[in-house]
């Protein structure tokens, strides 16, 4: 038994329906005799006695020509269940239509092909024989059974409500069966379209997993789990689930609609409006193509000229133009995060860099794979001295790209961030980095006198010490300034102070 029939056994088993496996189990011999008495008895359970044939369409009291019509067509039944216990269906299938094309007005034919189609996963054309039984005979309560397995297959819960109000009236023994199935459909409806509508999308394809493992051949239901893959950003499985549709359906409006969303949610804007219009003219009323095309054809015109924007310079413009961009669809990670990655360039452009930075922050929490983004992040932090954060964006560039460039990047913000960690003698002093000698010396002079403890020997306790150490830095720093080798190693970053440690352990 496959996959998909175990599902169906196990709903049906607890809804106490009798699955038609069970038609097989050791049959007697006198089953396959060639006599009308034992035409098509399906199981020990499922058995269709000689009244209830003649009840259910045969009639051997007609004229001499009809008659023999009728055991030719009770032959063919016969051999179709030998090609069905030998589980030849599809030889059985041809039998159960040669005994149909004989005695049209059979209930039990239709009934007994409609269950070799249901075999065979043909469940609308099961479906139409089983109705074409109750119609035969509306009293027929194994017909009404196969209907609701074939809904059940399909997730058709229309058709099944309105078979239990049929059965209740014309086949009572069967409406106890049945309720079940539709109390269970109705509730997980429910629940799928409560989810959808509230945009919960991951519990939407949890129910709808739940439902197809009991509709597995559900197209509403394969293409509503889809839609909501794409949403989630499983493009390529929803994708997977709409070429499966499109390959028995290629007019399903639906599957296209979704292959159109894939493309959309992944940046390409302009096959997914080609296939939104395909949608509308296959169905000029479907809804949601309307809306996504109008979103594509939006997006893709505020993108173009948010960026025509940047290119001419008219960069507060072009901000406004991504700001209002990113406010059409906060569903789609990958155009927005393209948006944010321009916006942050527009905002280095006009000295935003904070700004600059969050945004590049909000692309990688989309995408923590977008290289681009991440450097524009790097360089912004390194431009506002924030030096560790530089460094370590850098290492996850690197780790995302090895390449030179992204090597030499990462080794200028290492060596930024020891010079930021040493201190700065020229601050100290109160001069530029390009102050010459003299200049160096009057600084030293005005600040040491400005902090000698001398000066301020009346102050507090606190106030002195904070003096003291000031002056001590005021003679450190001219102590390395005003020497020009120790000045050149201090300007490339290097520590003089652990450097000359290094030399006095080395000479002891």
């Amino acid at each position: 038994m496959g996959l998909t029939k175990l599902f169906v056994f196990a709903i049906l088993s607890s809804c106490n329906i009798p699955y038609k496996k069970k038609r097989v189990d050791n049959e007697n011999d006198e089953n396959k005799a060639p006599n009308y008495q034992n035409v098509c008895k399906l199981n020990k359970n499922d058995s269709t006695t000689p009244e209830e044939q003649q009840e259910h369409g045969d009639h051997k009291g007609d004229d001499p020509p009809a008659a023999k019509l009728a055991r030719i067509a009770s032959q063919k039944n016969i051999l179709g269940f030998e090609q069905y216990e030998a589980k030849n269906y599809q030889n059985a299938l041809n039998f159960y239509k040669d005994a149909i094309s004989l005695c049209p007005d059979s209930a039990l034919y239709h009934y007994n092909r409609g269950t070799m189609y249901e075999y065979l996963q043909d469940f609308n054309s099961a479906l139409t024989d089983a109705r074409n039984a109750i119609r035969l005979d509306p009293s027929f309560g194994k017909a009404y059974v196969l209907v609701a397995r074939c809904c059940l297959a399909l997730g058709d819960i229309i058709v099944l409500e309105q078979v239990v109000k049929t059965a209740e009236v014309n086949a009572q023994t069967t409406h106890a069966s049945i309720q079940p199935l539709v109390q269970h459909f109705q509730q997980l409806d429910a629940a799928i379209q409560t989810n959808y509508d509230q945009k919960a999308y991951r519990k939407v394809v949890y129910y709808l997993d739940s439902a197809l493992n009991q509709s597995p051949f559900c197209i509403r239901y394969r293409l509503l789990k889809a839609e909501c893959l794409a949403y989630l950003g499983s493009c390529d499985e929803a994708l997977d689930i709409a070429v499966d549709v499109m390959k028995m359906d290629s007019t399903s409006a639906d599957a296209i609609y979704v292959r159109g969303l894939c493309l959309y949610y992944t940046d390409n804007l302009e096959k997914g409006i080609l296939h939104f219009e395909s949608a509308l003219t296959l169905d000029p009323d479907h809804h949601k193509s309307k809306q996504m095309r109008s979103k594509c054809k939006q997006l893709k015109e505020m993108k173009e000229n948010g960026n025509m924007l940047f290119q001419s310079g008219r960069y507060r413009e072009a901000h406004e133009i991504y700001t209002d961009a990113l406010m059409i669809d906060e569903q789609n990670k990958d155009i927005n995060s393209k948006l944010l990655y321009n916006r942050a360039l527009v905002n280095t452009r006009i000295g935003a860099l904070s700004e600059a930075v969050t945004d590049c922050s909000r692309v990688l929490e989309l995408n923590a794979q977008y290289l681009k983004a991440l450097l524009l992040r790097a360089r912004c932090h390194k431009d506002l001295e924030n030096f560790e954060e530089a460094v370590a964006d850098y290492e996850t560039a690197l780790n995302l790209e090895n390449t030179t460039e992204i090597e030499q990047l990462l080794s200028d913000a290492k060596f930024a961030l020891k010079k930021s960690m040493l201190r700065d003698y020229y601050t100290i002093l109160g001069i530029g980095q390009n102050a010459s000698h003299e200049e160096i010396k009057k600084a030293y002079h005005k600040k040491a006198l400005e902090h000698h403890p001398d000066r301020h020997s009346t102050s507090s306790v606190e106030k002195r010490k904070e003096e003291e150490l000031k002056f001590k830095e005021v003679g450190e720093a001219y102590a390395i300034l005003s020497d020009a080798r120790k000045k050149a190693r201090y300007d490339s970053g290097q520590d003089i102070e652990e450097q000359e440690q290094d030399n006095f352990a080395r000479n002891e």
